[in-house]
């Protein structure tokens, strides 16, 4: 599972000028030929932020200063992109306040994820989470309090709905509801938050009105939507057919965002291993944006951090944790044109006006292996 990082300042690049240069040329040729780049975001739309002290900020330092300028490079296609930052451990409520804050003064939109309850995963490879009922009503209830007033993406409990839909031996529906629905009144209640709530995939609970009741019993209603494909490879087409299957089931009106971090190449079709955990092949999708073209889709996000291994499986360490070769395979097989690096994104610096990334991949599940299955 991923931990929250920590807040102090990512390394600048020894070339930061040439660097933004050199960027702002290859978006401008993005957006002349080949890959079309995405317009600038619909007025009053969000610029997620960029945490400049992820793994990736880091790894693409390290190699920089080792010489390793190519590979660098390419992590530099998931460093600077905006991506989700994770809370899985106790007393959340202080590092959301100064993400926020370093958000905020970045004048960006920060995504979070809520990933403590009780039976946490069923058990695999990211299990954990809350002692009990009491304990995740207190996390939940620090979370809030961190978020004050300033904008928020929360996306609550990857996998937490879909998995008692699917079968989830220790964990009890009607209490594990009852805490979802808690957690979304209490983060809602906060002035500028935006809420979704996790529905699996695509390909995981592949009829839609299995999760119907299940979603309305965890507090749909008072949620601005739902989160689709977290940690997993449903291609953006796919993902976005079924979240407007899923919205008409719930009666309309509902609006979904949907992790694109890692889904370029689509789902893994072999017949080795889980097509879940660590597929080989796969690709960087299209970068976070809340121009979507779609009015039920507020967004495109890096919900799962590209280059986090899923669990053990495949030669990867355990869930969460940072695998750079995995990464730079992400990043290589991006599609030419569209993975670059979003302009004035140098540690945690402004956009140039006008602009948004180019879609890395034409297509379209962090922490461990959220969003599992299939």
């Amino acid at each position: 599972m991923s931990q929250p990082p920590s807040l102090r300042a990512r390394p600048r690049s020894r070339f930061p000028l040439l660097r933004v240069v050199v960027t702002a040329v290859l978006l401008l040729g993005a957006a002349t030929g080949g890959t079309a780049a995405a317009g600038a975001p619909p007025e009053g739309a969000p610029l997620f932020w960029v945490d400049p002290d992820t793994a990736a900020a880091r790894q693409a330092a390290e190699w920089r200063a080792a010489g390793r300028l190519d590979d660098a490079r390419l992590i530099d296609r998931i460093a600077d992109r905006p991506q989700a930052v994770w809370f899985s451990d106790d007393g959340p409520g202080a590092v959301v306040r100064s993400r926020l804050a370093a958000a905020a003064m970045a004048g960006r939109t920060p995504v979070f994820v809520a990933y403590f309850i009780p039976g946490r995963d069923c058990g695999s490879y990211s299990s954990g989470g809350a002692r009990d009922a009491a304990h995740y009503r207190q996390w939940i209830d620090d979370f809030a309090s961190g978020l004050g007033t300033s904008p928020a993406y929360v996306i609550v409990e990857p996998d937490a709905v879909a998995h008692m839909v699917a079968g989830c031996p220790g964990a009890e529906a009607a209490e594990r509801h009852e805490l979802l629905a808690h957690a979304v009144q209490r983060l809602k209640s906060r002035p500028d938050t935006k809420v979704y709530l996790d529905a699996g995939n695509a390909g995981w609970i592949t009829d839609e009105q299995r999760l119907v009741t299940p979603l309305r019993s965890a507090g749909i209603a008072e949620a601005d939507g739902f989160a689709l494909n977290v940690s997993n490879f449903r291609t953006d087409e796919e993902s976005a057919k079924y979240g407007h299957r899923l919205a008409d089931a719930l009666g309309g009106g509902k609006h979904f965002v949907i992790d694109s971090s890692r889904n370029g190449n689509g789902p893994y079709e072999g017949t080795e291993g889980e097509a879940w955990c660590n597929p080989p092949g796969r690709a960087l999708g299209t970068p976070p944006t809340a121009d979507t073209g779609d009015p039920a889709i507020d967004a495109y996000l890096w919900i799962k951090r590209p280059g986090e291994s899923d669990g053990t499986c495949r030669g990867g360490p355990k869930a969460g944790q940072w695998w750079p070769e995995y990464a730079l395979g992400l990043a290589e097989r991006a599609r030419e044109g569209g993975a670059v690096a979003e302009p004035g994104v140098v540690a945690g610096t402004a956009p140039v006006a006008g602009t948004d990334p180019a879609p890395v991949a034409g297509t379209g599940g962090t922490v461990g292996q959220a969003g599992r299955q299939t």
